[in-house]
């Protein structure tokens, strides 16, 4: 087996993980408490949550507009319409299904929440700069370099500092599941 001790690169990715602010600050809160908060205010004041990703981190990102529609209470939009994708890709090239949709959809005060293993996917990257310009927040999961091009454009940004694609999948999968079912826990607490 070439890759050995699997279960420990992963405990210490997991471990490892940073999270950080627009300016690169490392945040001192833990990153689930605070993105379950954040998004329970932006679910409060009636905000939209967009998941976006690539290969399999769309299929996370599709996992989780289902989950935080159903579980966290929000209102989420589905980026993955094969319809809507392959339009905008014939019409506008690929690197634009995403930003063209936020062009549209996106109001100021939504979230963006930007999966990427490697965080230098253009489609990603321009949707980011969209949901900035519109006025919203963009939260990144990355992982491989730190120095990432998606990382220097989030408002807060959880990096995996692995470069193998089944573990920072897996931590960013976990990280939000996490953040969803803190979300649930805290409505509990308070129902």
């Amino acid at each position: 087996m070439v890759l050995k001790d699997y279960d420990e690169q992963y405990r210490k990715a997991y471990e490892g993980k940073i999270y950080t602010d627009k300016d690169g600050k490392a945040l001192s809160v833990s990153a689930v408490e605070h993105l379950a908060e954040f998004l329970r205010k932006a679910r409060a004041a009636k905000k939209k949550v967009f998941f976006i990703g690539n290969g399999g981190s769309a299929g996370i990102a599709v996992h989780m507009t289902a989950d935080f529609l159903k579980n966290g209470r929000m209102r989420t939009v589905d980026m993955y319409g094969a319809a809507t994708i392959t339009c905008l890709g014939n019409d506008y090239g690929y690197e634009y299904i995403f930003s063209k949709q936020l062009e549209l959809l996106a109001d100021e005060g939504d979230v963006l929440i930007a999966i990427s293993s490697s965080g230098n996917s253009p489609n990603i990257l321009l949707a980011a700069d969209v949901m900035k310009k519109c006025g919203g927040t963009v939260v990144t999961l990355t992982g491989f370099r730190e120095d990432n091009k998606l990382r220097q454009k989030g408002d807060y940004n959880l990096y995996v500092p692995s470069m193998e694609y089944g573990i920072v999948e897996s931590i960013h999968n976990r990280i939000l599941q996490q953040v969803v079912d803190e979300m649930m826990a805290q409505d509990r607490q308070e129902a």
